[in-house]
């Protein structure tokens, strides 16, 4: 029987790889399945004719956005609130394009250049200099290539006066497609909108994971009382996520997600794929940096039931059998996100794009791989920086 020894230890090796995947694919599941509950079960959000009393400041880091600065500044001036209550706030980051004389062409935005400059984050030093100047009780920010529909800030000031937030998170959503290329903007966008569903599910469940520096208010207070990015000023990205965590830990319960498809801003999408892979590293380089571990513990989940897939492919080479589960786990895969995806495309108003889910299905397990390792052990290069 000695001659059947290799065999059973081969058969042996495959259960225990199938077995160890199909615990990670039982456990991402229910992961998706918690989500899709909580996306559905977060209330729309309506506006409360409350009297707008809250003067608000609205803060923009930008460095070399002559092409995007003066489309949002002019979305910002057409907002149906009262001009006696808003303030604008440029931080103009090193820019070496016309970024700055754009700018000071719109009467009434306070423009502030940023002179720091042997830090890590420069983001995260230009919104503290505009909070230190701002007179607003509420600070808005979104990024300098953005536009928002002309109810954006009455609505979040409405939730704010409704709520008792402190922190308030709001959607985004790519503007409709311009230039590149068509597969990376539709792949994008799906990809995204797995983003904004996790976002607005979790917020409310209260079990805080990410959000979007693109679409974000907190009150003043907050961010002074726990001083601002102090002790996480370090790291490249998290002005969005990190802060988030640090005013939920000082006010818990008080942040909220603005869930109205009036508040949506929308943003540009990457043109190519080496942007896309820059800004998706920059994404994923604080994922080990959350003081909540639990949420390291969930990416590490997700991350390794993707790289099953990498494995399947690498050990079907030697045995077709492999080939097999890998098909297998592709389909079972995308046939457990895609109501989730689904109805967070109804609400962002993108359903035609889930054609294409299954088949951009290698594209995000592929990215999903390669930019949390680099998030992790590389280097990535944002606005003309390289960023360790």
């Amino acid at each position: 029987m000695r001659f059947l020894q290799p065999v059973i230890s081969r058969f042996e090796a495959r259960m225990i790889l199938a077995l160890v995947i199909l615990l990670f694919f039982i456990a991402y599941s229910l992961l998706i399945i918690y989500f899709r509950k909580a996306w559905k079960e977060a209330p729309h959000y309506s506006q409360q004719e409350l009297p707008a009393t809250t003067k608000v400041s609205v803060i923009i880091a930008a460095r070399n956005e002559e092409k995007n600065i003066g489309r949002l500044l002019t979305s910002l001036k057409e907002q149906d609130f009262p001009s006696s209550l808003l303030e604008i706030i440029v931080v103009d980051d090193h820019s070496t394009d016309r970024t700055v004389e754009i700018v000071k062409q719109f009467p009434g935005v306070t423009l502030i250049s940023l002179r720091d400059d042997d830090i890590n984050s420069y983001k995260k030093k230009a919104i503290e200099t505009g909070v230190a100047a701002a007179t607003g009780e509420l600070i808005i920010t979104t990024d300098a290539d953005c536009t928002a529909e002309s109810n954006w800030i009455k609505m979040i000031v409405s939730l704010y006066q409704q709520s008792g937030a402190v922190f308030i998170a709001a959607p985004v959503a790519f503007a409709p497609y311009q230039q590149g290329s068509r597969l990376l903007y539709s792949f994008q966008v799906l990809d995204f909108l797995v983003l904004q569903g996790i976002t607005g599910a979790s917020i409310y469940r209260q079990k805080l994971s990410m959000c979007n520096g693109a679409n974000l208010a907190y009150s003043k207070q907050a961010f002074l009382s726990v001083d601002g990015f102090k002790g996480i000023d370090h790291i490249a990205s998290g002005d969005d996520m990190l802060l988030m965590h640090k005013i939920n830990k000082a006010f818990p319960g008080k942040i909220q997600y603005l869930k109205s498809p009036q508040a949506i801003v929308y943003t540009n999408a990457e043109t190519t794929w080496s942007s896309f892979f820059n800004q998706r590293i920059r994404w994923a380089s604080k994922a080990d940096k959350y003081e909540d571990k639990n949420i390291f513990y969930i990416l590490l989940l997700v991350y390794l039931f993707n790289l099953s897939f990498l494995l399947l492919l690498i050990a079907g080479f030697w045995n077709y059998y492999y080939w097999f589960l890998l098909i297998g786990l592709w389909i079972t895969k995308t046939l457990v996100e895609f109501s989730f995806v689904s109805s967070v495309a109804a609400f962002f108003k993108s359903q035609s794009l889930m054609k294409y889910f299954f088949f951009l299905q290698p594209i995000h397990i592929s990215y999903t791989i390669i930019a949390g390792w680099l998030g992790k052990f590389g280097k990535y290069e944002w606005k003309g920086r390289k960023v360790n």
